[in-house]
């Protein structure tokens, strides 16, 4: 125990060097900071500062779906949502506590830095939704974004399974500007897929392209709505190895990277046509979709 005490002091010290370096050298220059990415994704429900939203349908209408889906994101979402923007611990927080045998030690002085520690915006990674259920037993599962939940048959998925699911984001950004009202930002939302360089030398992605305006139209339906969006970045610039598979071939980027599974490619780049879309978007603000 001891020596894990003194571990947990090297790392925060390491961390508190490396954050002095970012804000000084980036003063002014970057206004909008995360301190964690995902990290509920690892340690839910304690906390998050960016959260990997969780969208959980109920799969029927009977009323113990219903619930179980309201306590879904309660959990997956709601705890790590309050302690950062509310800077304390919802009611039925405790009672999930109570009741996994789980007690979270606090002194009267942490209390008040939670208080004080809220922060400014909202940030969400988005890329699917799911449904979930107590009453059907045998209903086929599929994947998401570190959740295996109920297939919901009314939406189509990625080559691994993730359902895309636009509209589900004007609902998210609706629930989450409800319960918070404050700012939010999209800081990560994609379409993992197999891309193949074709005979004229090009990667056509028009699955991805597609995939990301029926998302950038429902970030906008969601401000005529009234929520207070301020930001949108996609995951991601260049391929990289999928976190959720391990794969390079489960590739993200707007630039194609020619590196393979089996070790192959010279790491060389070209990019694709979500590359010269995505430019022209973002030169006319989403006007140009």
């Amino acid at each position: 125990m001891e020596g894990t005490v003194i571990f947990a002091v090297i790392l925060i010290d390491f961390y508190l060097r490396f954050a002095k370096v970012l804000f000084e050298r980036y003063k002014g220059r970057v206004k909008y900071w995360l301190t964690f990415n995902e990290i509920n994704m690892l340690t839910e429900p304690f906390g998050a500062v960016m959260l990997a939203y969780h969208n959980g349908y109920p799969y029927t209408c009977h009323p113990k779906d219903v619930f179980f889906a309201q306590q879904y994101g309660q959990i997956h979402n709601s705890i790590a949502g309050d302690v950062h923007v509310r800077g304390a611990y919802p009611g039925f927080a405790y009672r999930y506590f109570a009741e996994h045998d789980m007690h979270i030690e606090m002194l009267p002085e942490d209390v008040q830095i939670l208080r004080n520690g809220t922060v400014d915006f909202v940030s969400i990674s988005y890329y699917s939704s799911n449904c979930v259920s107590l009453t059907q037993d045998e209903a086929e599962t599929t994947q998401g974004n570190g959740t295996v939940n109920i297939k919901n048959p009314y939406l189509k998925a990625s080559d691994w399974g993730w359902q895309i699911d636009a509209l589900g984001l004007r609902y998210v950004l609706n629930q989450i500007y409800d319960r918070y009202q404050i700012p939010i930002m999209i800081v990560e939302n994609g379409l993992g897929a197999v891309d193949e360089i074709t005979e004229d030398g090009r990667i056509h992605d028009d699955y991805r392209i597609d995939y990301m305006r029926q998302h950038i139209v429902e970030m906008k339906e969601a401000v005529c709505d009234g929520v207070d969006l301020i930001g949108y970045t996609c995951w991601g610039c260049t391929d990289v190895v999928s976190a959720s598979t391990g794969e390079v071939k489960k590739r993200y980027g707007l630039i194609f990277v020619d590196k393979y599974d089996d070790g192959t490619g010279d790491m060389s780049r070209k990019r694709k046509d979500s590359f010269y879309w995505y430019k022209k978007v973002i030169e006319s603000n989403g006007e140009i979709l």
